[in-house]
């Protein structure tokens, strides 16, 4: 059977799409799996692609990984370059602002507009809402003004922002850098105000009834990939040190950020 490979989360920039199109490549080649790339650009629903049955290298968000009740078979999960990540397969989220705004802290966003992506992200809402959780009290439990989103994408985040929709708004760090990387004009007027703890970052899945032996040849293609000096060019493109495999209770901190968000009284960012 044919199965796909997806790197939307992750497509910055044409350049980046196109080194996640060689990787994916060289994984199909190397563990004789027949891997199809797709697009399903935003604003295409990604729990729409994370149903299908045919998932082979799809990028997935950890925190509906680790709440979905049949959960997919996690292949392999990046470990960004960044010096920031300290060599380990984790994330954080950057709150961003306008390079000319007068905030320069998060707490001077308060009373203002903020952006967010969906409510099943973990870096454009779980992570964001979590850490906003130490500035909420009774005297004060409402710290925006406006909720701006649904925007789905980290690039509607930071548009709205750039335009003045928003005044701040969560986007997943790792997207970030690679549109510093990639693509600085991009980001030229954005500054980052706050930025969440670390989270694992998100996996690689394929459909839950891979058999083992499929799975393992999955894995040992992505794990070779530092070994390939012809594929460096490109791992300094998409920004990877390596490729590791997690476990699976790794995401479930996710859960436990979102726990202590209702536990709050936040289950939405309206509530924000």
């Amino acid at each position: 059977m044919t199965l796909i490979a997806n790197s939307r989360m992750y497509n910055a920039t044409p350049r980046v799409k196109a080194g996640w199109d060689r990787i994916f490549a060289f994984v199909g080649e190397r563990s004789e799996t027949a891997l199809e790339i797709v697009d399903h650009a935003a604003p295409a629903p990604l729990e729409t692609l994370w149903r299908r049955p045919d998932i082979g290298c799809v990028f997935m968000c950890g925190w509906p990984f680790a709440m979905a009740d049949t959960k997919p078979r996690i292949v392999c999960a990046p470990v960004p370059r960044p010096p920031r990540y300290g060599g380990m397969p984790v994330y954080v989220t950057d709150f961003v602002v306008r390079a000319d705004s007068t905030a320069t802290t998060l707490e001077d966003t308060f009373g203002g507009r903020l952006a967010w992506t969906v409510d099943h992200s973990h870096s454009g809402y779980n992570a964001a809402r979590h850490h906003l959780l130490r500035w909420r009290t009774d005297a004060r439990p409402r710290l925006f003004a406006e909720s701006v989103g649904p925007l789905f994408a980290p690039r509607a985040v930071i548009a709205a922002i750039l335009d003045g929709r928003a005044d701040v708004g969560p986007v997943d760090g790792w997207y970030l850098d690679l549109l510093r990387h990639n693509d600085p004009s991009a980001v030229a007027d954005l500054r980052v105000v706050a930025t969440t703890a670390a989270a694992p970052a998100p996996p690689l899945v394929a459909h839950a009834g891979m058999a083992e032996a499929e799975l393992e040849r999955l894995r040992s293609a992505f794990l070779d990939i530092p070994r390939q000096r012809s594929l460096e060019p490109v791992l300094e493109t998409i920004l990877i040190r390596e490729f590791v495999v997690p476990e699976a209770r790794a995401y479930d901190s996710t859960l436990a950020w979102a726990r202590e968000a209702a536990q709050a009284g936040v289950g939405a960012m309206t509530d924000l």
